[in-house]
């Protein structure tokens, strides 16, 4: 199953990171590839559902994920429950590295669900998830650090 692992180093307080990067349903506000957050009535500070509509080059992406917020370790887990990849799930995890340098990491595992075409298409879709993991870093960074 193909895998993406992304890292950011961003120079902030953990805290503000940690602030900005759990709240998902502002990611439309400041992320260009990002059209549509809704997090599901129902949901917790600990777990919730959201479900996401995103531009990942030139086409629109969307499913439902089941997230868990683990807040102390800095880390979300989740798990699409509903949407257009067979399989996608993965994790967002936040480490400090130094005075106020925190490295923000994505990690993204996925199956296109088209066997036949998997050889051809997960280098495809692995390219295209690294790049928009990178920019949804990036934008958590500048976010953060124009404040």
């Amino acid at each position: 199953m193909p895998s993406v692992d992304v890292e950011v180093l961003i120079q902030a307080p953990l805290q503000e990171v940690w602030r900005t990067l759990n709240d998902v349903a502002s990611y439309p506000q400041f992320m260009d590839n990002v059209r549509v957050v809704e997090v599901q009535p129902g949901s917790t500070a600990v777990e919730r559902v959201s479900s996401w509509s995103v531009i990942l080059k030139g086409s629109i992406l969307e499913w439902t994920e089941r997230e868990k917020v683990d807040s102390e370790r800095h880390v979300i887990t989740f798990e699409q429950i509903d949407g257009d990849l067979d399989y996608f799930a993965g994790s967002w995890s936040l480490e400090q590295r130094g005075d106020k340098i925190v490295a923000s990491r994505l990690v993204v595992d996925f199956d296109i669900g088209i066997p036949l075409l998997a050889e051809m298409l997960n280098p495809v879709a692995s390219r295209a998830l690294a790049d928009n993991s990178e920019q949804m870093l990036r934008e958590i960074e500048r976010r953060v650090t124009d404040t």
